[in-house]
């Protein structure tokens, strides 16, 4: 049975023209019968959407495919909008280069082999720039594989470079990816690939599935057989060029040495598309509008809409990362929302070489890093050039620990695993009767207690979910370091609507209540996160870890009036310093409460009625955090 799509109400079927008006019939496409293949307008993007039958774990579904941006070889047509004073438009300024295959010295001793053809395993044709060093001396490569496109304009180097000083990164960079400039000198080949559909490659743009896992297996395979090649492949890039690393090295192949996936979602749906339950579609509708290419792109904004609950179709986006055998260096960094996918990717992969920095950067700046690049050369040089250079002495985990603003605590302390094994999870119980003398701000009319026991006394607390929020603190009575997960079970119930939003944010605050941020980019970060739509509340057991609620979000189950129901809502991980006095503090709104930070995610939130909180007795609301004893302690001195 074909799982049936929900046509969202602001598209337009197209009933007076066929797929041919809109995309090349070439390749994959000519085997679509026009005939079964509607055709949308969509009023919201103003693009055009059509869709396919295709099979995903077995099941049949309705696939949606936007129209993709035509390749335009007369740039003096494209706008540039790189110095715009809008950062989005800035972000997608990007443009596919012409079609003009020649090989040239990109930089004194380094040659480009412009637009090389691969041929897939099912005939279709995608297209690479190849950056190697002159000579006949054998290199490993490189591969940066997304569908940003491989020779990006300028714009898309202004994105690449926020946070990092101009000029740091070339023009030969695609975009996230690694500088073929930098890499080539060491004596590496950089790969930069256009994508099944991306550019002038042949075929659909497919983001994360099968099709593309598989492309990627076959372009390293014929990468390593390449006459120039040492035999050996790694990979790299952040972001979603991190992304596609874990899903090309789960099919394992033969020739994939390393990857290095520098930030990276590994369950799309879950910590991208519906973290929590909570939509967040504008931002990747924003991705999917940008790519470049002649045919269709795999519209995942479409596709949340037609299919808003987990089905085969994103569990196909969900690389097997047990499968990863090969070495792998993972960042994560405690300010970003790849954190998650980091964190979760590095725990689940069961290869022995496994390293994971966390660090308070954000991605850009921690990419570029001259000292980061000297140590992921290192990484590289070990794996695929096979020098001994003691790599393998290197932590296996190292941690930034934050205090507050600008300061660390910690940089890159040296631990064993993750989580750490030393952890010891405390339970501290979330009091409405308990009101605390706080600072006042607009929209919190109260702050509780929390407490260190179980709370006897039933009560309850309420906000607007537009405009208040709820806190609750606890004063540390000693110096306390907490790193790693953490989750917030909760007892809540809505006046006036059958469902209802949370946002979370655990922050610091001083000994009088003043919030204490860190700063990354030079803003105030709005500290450790997590959300909840509650009719989708149900835990799935097989995912979730102890300290780890994992949500099915397979269904949903509205409130009754009245009804009380208890949720569990998974905090990002995150390693902070709190000192003796201060003030941890969990802050519950109806919204996403930003404090001026820069993130590009928005949330479709459902905000509507009184949103109310209960605690104590029956209904034992409870947040359990894990705190890191020190590692000995002789008198007064702690070594952490």
């Amino acid at each position: 049975m074909m799982l049936e799509p929900i046509i969202p109400d602001e598209w337009e079927l197209i009933s007076d023209k066929k797929l041919s008006d809109f995309i090349d019939m070439s390749g994959e496409n000519a085997k679509i019968n026009e005939d079964e293949c509607p055709i949308y307008f969509d009023r919201d993007t103003e693009g055009y959407i059509y869709l396919v039958k295709e099979t995903f774990g077995g099941e049949e579904m309705m696939a949606a495919y936007r129209v993709a941006r035509r390749p335009n070889d007369d740039q003096t047509e494209v706008e540039d909008v790189s110095k715009s004073d809008d950062p989005m438009a800035r972000m997608g300024q990007g443009f596919c280069p012409p079609f003009n295959t020649h090989t040239y010295e990109a930089a004194p001793g380094i040659i480009c082999m412009q637009d090389q053809p691969v041929v897939m395993r099912d005939g279709a044709i995608i297209y690479a720039d190849i950056y190697r060093p002159e000579g006949d001396i054998k290199v490993p490569t490189i591969v940066s594989w997304s569908w940003f496109g491989k020779r990006p304009g300028d714009g898309m180097s202004e994105w690449q470079i926020m946070g990092v000083p101009p000029q740091t990164v070339s023009k030969c960079a695609k975009f996230e990816s690694p500088d073929p400039l930098y890499w080539c000198h060491y004596g590496y080949a950089v790969a930069n690939v256009d994508v099944r559909g991306a550019g002038h490659s042949e075929g659909n743009v497919h983001m994360f599935t099968h099709q593309d896992r598989e492309d990627g297996y076959d372009f390293v395979e014929w990468v390593a057989e390449q006459p120039w090649s040492n035999g050996k492949v790694g990979m790299a890039g952040n972001s979603g060029v991190a992304m596609h690393q874990w899903g090309i090295a789960a099919t394992q192949p033969p020739h994939l040495a390393c990857i290095a996936p520098w930030e990276s979602t590994t369950d799309l749906y879950r910590e991208s598309f519906f973290e929590g339950g909570v939509p967040a579609l504008s931002f990747n509708k924003f991705i999917s509008a940008q790519v470049t290419g002649p045919n269709g792109v795999d519209d995942q904004v479409a596709m949340a809409k037609m299919y808003p609950f987990m089905n085969p179709y994103w569990n196909d986006k969900r690389p097997d990362v047990r499968s990863v055998k090969i070495p792998v260096y993972q960042t994560a960094g405690w300010s970003h929302f790849h954190l998650p996918g980091s964190i979760n990717a590095f725990r689940r992969c069961r290869s022995h070489f496994k390293w994971l920095r966390a660090h308070r950067d954000f991605e850009w700046p921690d990419t570029y890093d001259p000292y980061n690049l000297e140590e992921l050369r290192r990484f590289y040089d070990r794996y695929l050039k096979d020098i001994h250079n003691g790599w393998e002495m290197m932590p296996k985990v190292r941690i930034d620990v934050m205090d507050g603003y600008d300061v660390d605590y910690q940089e890159k302390r040296a631990e064993t695993s993750w989580p750490i094994k030393r952890t010891q999870y405390k339970k501290l119980y979330l009091d409405t009767s308990s009101k605390l003398d706080a600072v006042e701000e607009p929209g919190v009319e109260k702050t509780y207690a929390l407490a260190t026991e179980p709370v006897t006394v039933e009560s309850s607390a309420s906000y607007d979910p537009d405009t208040e929020e709820l806190r609750f603190e606890f004063v540390l009575p000693e110096d306390t370091e907490i790193t790693g997960h953490m989750n917030l079970h909760l007892w809540v119930s809505c006046d006036g609507n059958d469902d209802m939003d949370l946002f979370l944010n655990i922050q610091k605050a001083d000994a009088e209540g003043n919030w204490i941020p860190w700063y990354t980019l030079d803003e105030p970060h709005p500290g450790a996160w997590g959300k909840c739509r509650v009719s989708r509340r149900e835990v799935d057991p097989k995912l979730s870890l102890k300290h780890i609620p994992v949500l099915t979000e397979t269904s949903e189950k509205k409130l009754e009036p009245g009804e009380i129901v208890p949720v569990d809502i998974a905090i990002v991980p995150t390693s902070r310093m709190f000192h003796a006095g201060e003030r941890l503090r969990i802050q519950i709104a109806g919204r996403y409460i930003r404090e001026g930070w820069f993130e590009p995610l928005a949330w479709d939130a459902e905000n509507k009625g009184t949103h109310i909180v209960h605690t104590g007795g029956q209904y034992d609301s409870w947040i359990e955090i894990p705190v890191i004893p020190p590692r000995y302690q002789a008198g007064s001195y702690i070594r952490r």
